[in-house]
């Protein structure tokens, strides 16, 4: 089948690892290869099922809580940050930490920081329960007001409404988001915005190349997890672009043959936290199905790139013997 055919695949650029998931994923794979196995990580590294899956095959245990690490051992905490709380927590586990939290999140954490000591109520948009929300309420929590969409904006309350800002988790829709901060301002005329955007780089970068494709294709597949928030966007903006159809899928396997019927245009993306070569499995399904053409919907270039965590260049198995060595001759005394 070739392009005469009428078939064809509009690929997004960019798409897949973003500079914060390229740089916790390799953190995981340094740290094994510097310390040996285990390597425990404090939940999901990313919210994505192949990548947890390979990691766990090379050594890495993944936790949901850090009262589950043994002492004496070393602990990550992933890219979606953490509450001061856990490093607490990690502290008195005797724990040797390192810190994958993305760098554009910790920026979030320190505005919160900085907002709260300047005694401001914090109205930080989000999903309720997802590990980033947490992570930033924590920074916080007698200042920060979880508004989940512009429907939370009704019942929100604040002390002094001209010492008001609001922040926003990193993976949220765009559109979504001012939506809401247009409710809120409507309410809180003097609200406060953050001295830049929250949401990061790469996630405004998907969903504009989405946005741009949407509209000519009659299906669009996302690649990712459903507990990706932003692979889920991806899907919501993809419908509201125009696509007919839209799909979050974590491997090729998963996509339904009937999806294609009158269908002459598929979108391929994926999310944030998404390895190529799962986006390449779904381009070779499609092709084996008359899908060969495909045409690049470039919306943006991406350069970025993070530095590993320093704790890295440490010797952190020593560091963790250290702690429990401390902990038996405090015990002695």
């Amino acid at each position: 089948m070739t392009a005469s055919s009428g078939r064809r695949v509009l690929l997004a650029a960019p798409r897949g690892y973003c500079a914060g998931v390229d740089r916790a994923v390799i953190a995981v794979e340094k740290a094994l290869e510097q310390y040996g196995a285990p390597i425990y990580v404090r939940h999901e590294i990313v919210h994505n099922k192949y990548v947890v899956q390979t990691l766990e095959k090379k050594g890495a245990i993944f936790v949901e809580r850090t009262e589950e690490v043994p002492e004496g051992n070393i602990v990550m905490f992933s890219a979606h940050g953490v509450a001061p709380v856990v490093h607490e927590e990690a502290e008195r586990g005797r724990l040797a930490t390192i810190d994958a939290t993305c760098p554009l999140v910790t920026k979030v954490h320190k505005e919160a920081v900085r907002f709260a000591n300047d005694d401001y109520d914090i109205l930080l948009i989000g999903h309720e329960g997802h590990e980033e929300v947490i992570g930033t309420s924590g920074e916080a929590p007698e200042h920060i007001t979880l508004v989940d969409g512009p429907e939370d904006v009704a019942k929100v309350e604040v002390r002094d409404p001209s010492k008001v800002v609001w922040l926003s988790q990193t993976t949220l829709s765009v559109d979504e988001t001012m939506e809401t901060v247009d409710a809120l301002k409507e309410k809180f005329p003097q609200l406060i915005s953050p001295p830049s955007d929250d949401i990061c780089y790469a996630t405004q970068n998907r969903q504009l190349a989405v946005k741009q494709m949407g509209a000519e294709a009659d299906l669009v597949i996302v690649v990712g997890s459903r507990n990706s928030s932003n692979s889920k966007r991806l899907v919501e903006v993809a419908k509201l672009a125009g696509a007919r159809e839209a799909y979050l899928v974590d491997f090729a396997d998963e996509i339904d043959e009937s999806w294609l019927q009158g269908v002459s245009t598929v979108g391929v993306t994926s999310g944030a936290s998404v390895p190529e070569v799962l986006v390449e499995q779904v381009l070779e399904w499609l092709a084996g199905r008359g899908f060969e053409d495909v045409e690049i919907v470039k919306a943006a270039e991406e350069s970025i790139t993070f530095s590993l965590p320093k704790e890295l260049r440490r010797d952190l198995r020593e560091e963790a013997a250290a702690l429990i060595a401390e902990r038996t001759g405090s015990s002695r005394e």
